[in-house]
């Protein structure tokens, strides 16, 4: 017998694949698969399972259950085992295993919402604050304290704000190495850090430099990450942090627990969760944490600092934007949009479509594949809205559609729809716009 699998409810999230001693599952084609050569009918990866999807066989006829089949390991079945066949007990391995109680913070010496506040050469990362936001939340809930962690050189000055978006404690780590960002002492500040202090949850938001350096900590950490979370929340029975993010396209969304490994590490959009209201005043206790690394120690060395070219490189930061899709056309039409996002002010970027075209470079791509973005104004021209579109700018604050297709899904998130000809109706919005903006060009 081996473990059962319903292939209409698996996702194919890979956790019990991990979990499995005995190496008996994998994914084919993003659906788990047993080898019963050898499944042992266990049972951790029916424990770890989000879904439901894996079930262990009926006890046989004349089989009774024993302490070790209640905790998932085996059957004692009257007839003796099949030659070359042991019967296999949580005693047979010392691989880390989900229990009813999960890894509980306290319990274990594990405690605190951690948020790594992103400060890059003075200018710290919105999301940083959003994430403290949702930190509150999360720290409520599980009854704990809410921590900011500030890394770089000389940058005392960011402590207040980090007290005034909400933060209990901040721990500061200020050192020279640390002045500009490389992937190898960034690591090794976060990591010396959460081996010190042990926090339950890590947060970091999903920009160039928590893309880049999260992953190195966690694997330092010997512990989980979910990447890209779009939602995040806490199991009311094991308060197991549930890290919610977009999978297959953005067809479905999965919710991820680390069940046995702490800490629990998670990264976040940009301008998916709110700004919390800034609380000037606010104070709370700075820890100072060491860094015992010096420049010898690293690899990597800064040569020289090349600027973005602001605009389209910080998408993610823009108040209102102009974006375009397939519908427009041609490229040579993006003239047309220009000149609205030039009198408005705007950023101009464009969906999937329109990117793949080549008519726009990847980093100014709204979607589930591109940039999450938030702005105050959403103006889309020509864009259909498909899902992986959708996933990444529906939080807008207003939005507006113009598409020849009255049908089309983004009429279903658009505060405003315009059905018809947009190379009538932008050249005339755009002359309005003009007029009350008081442009003359």
């Amino acid at each position: 017998m081996t473990v059962v699998v319903d292939k209409a409810k698996c996702i194919g999230c890979g956790a019990c694949v991990v979990e499995c001693p005995v190496e008996a599952l994998e994914l084919v084609d993003g659906v788990a698969v047993v080898d019963p050569e050898k499944c042992q009918d266990l049972g951790h990866c029916v424990k770890v399972c989000p879904t439901d999807a894996l079930s262990l066989p009926q006890l046989p006829m004349g089989a009774k259950e024993t302490p070790a089949e209640k905790s998932g390991a085996a059957f004692d079945v009257q007839e003796p085992l099949p030659e070359g066949i042991k019967e296999y007990t949580d005693k047979d391995h010392t691989a880390p295993k989900p229990t009813s109680t999960d890894v509980q913070g306290d319990d274990q010496g594990w405690h605190g919402v951690w948020v790594i506040i992103e400060v890059n050469r003075g200018v710290v990362a919105p999301v940083s604050w959003e994430l403290l936001g949702e930190g509150r939340k999360l720290a409520d809930t599980i009854g704990c304290e809410l921590c900011g962690v500030i890394i770089g050189f000389e940058i005392e000055d960011v402590v207040p704000q980090a007290f005034a978006y909400g933060a209990e404690k901040v721990y500061l780590v200020d050192h020279p190495v640390l002045k500009d960002y490389r992937t190898e002492p960034y690591t090794a500040a976060m990591a010396d850090i959460a081996n010190q202090y042990r926090p339950e949850i890590i947060l970091m938001g999903a920009t160039s430099m928590g893309r880049d350096v999260f992953p190195a900590v966690a694997t330092k950490l010997q512990t989980g990450l979910t990447a890209d979370c779009t939602v995040l929340g806490i199991d009311s029975e094991t308060k197991n942090l549930q890290q919610t993010r977009p999978a297959f396209g953005g067809n479905i969304m999965a919710t991820i627990l680390c069940r046995t490994s702490r800490p629990q590490m998670a990264t976040v959009r940009p301008r998916v969760m709110e700004m919390p209201p800034k609380v000037e005043g606010r104070t709370g206790e700075i820890i100072i944490a060491p860094f015992n690394h010096g420049e010898d120690d690293f690899r990597t060395k800064v040569i020289e600092f090349i600027p973005a070219v602001a605009g389209n490189a910080f998408l993610d930061k823009a108040e209102i934007i102009v974006s375009v899709g397939l519908g427009l056309g041609a490229k040579r039409h993006l003239a047309m949009a220009q000149e609205l996002a030039d009198v408005l002010g705007a950023t101009l970027a464009g969906s999937r479509g329109a990117v793949e075209a080549g008519w726009l470079t990847h980093d100014q791509q709204v979607g589930q594949s591109g940039v999450t973005v938030r702005p105050k104004v959403y103006i889309a021209i020509g864009i259909s809205g498909a899902i992986q579109h959708l996933a990444g700018m529906a939080t807008s604050d207003f939005i507006i559609a113009i598409n020849n297709d009255p049908e089309a899904p983004i009429f279903s998130v658009a505060n405003f729809g315009i059905s018809g000809d947009l190379f009538q109706i932008v050249p005339a919005l755009t002359e309005e716009f003009k007029k009350r903006l008081g442009s003359g060009n």
